[in-house]
């Protein structure tokens, strides 16, 4: 029941029931032609290792998919450079700054929350911070663990978006398959 065109019923310009769903990713109004488009919002997730060479997650603390683990991250506001929204999403939720970073991926995800699809692109960066003496949880995660390829439960990520970007991220080092 999450699929836009499952609920969204009326237009949001003039508010007309005759809003039809014109296929895999818009709506047409018969009563006023105004053309919604449902496009993916752009979400960033950094990749950061410790000295051990560990990578670190984060256990999200909020639905959706609370208890399971995640890249730090979120979503680009409006008007906002993804590098800008990296470097705001590590200090908001774990109070870290960017001494670098590069992009690596991006990956289409569903992420449903309140009960509708949001489409998004998650957009990679491999980062090297500082303020690891200064680091703490905050906003939307509960705590933090440090994975490597050995011990990573890959049934506890949250999303597959965040698999294939962190698979990505292993064979990019390793030139091998994970």
């Amino acid at each position: 029941m999450s699929r836009p065109e499952k609920i969204l019923k009326y237009c949001p310009k003039c508010g007309s029931s005759k809003f039809i769903f014109e296929g895999v990713r818009s709506f047409l109004c018969a009563d006023c032609n105004f053309h919604y488009f449902i496009n993916a919002s752009a979400a960033v997730a950094a990749l950061i290792e410790n000295e051990q060479g560990e990578l670190l997650l984060t256990v999200r603390a909020l639905a959706p998919n609370k208890g399971m683990l995640d890249l730090p991250g979120g979503f680009v506001d409006p008007l906002e450079k993804v590098e800008d929204a990296i470097a705001r999403e590590l200090k908001e939720e774990l109070n870290l700054d960017i001494i670098s970073l590069s992009y690596l991926t991006s990956f289409p995800n569903e992420y449903i929350f309140s009960g509708f699809s949001v489409f998004t692109t998650d957009i990679a960066f491999v980062c090297k911070v500082k303020g690891w003496d200064k680091m703490h949880i905050q906003d939307d995660i509960s705590d933090i663990v440090f994975v490597n390829r050995e011990n990573i439960k890959w049934d506890n990520i949250a999303y597959n978006s965040i698999k294939n970007i962190i698979k990505t991220y292993w064979q990019k080092d390793s030139n091998q398959p994970i």
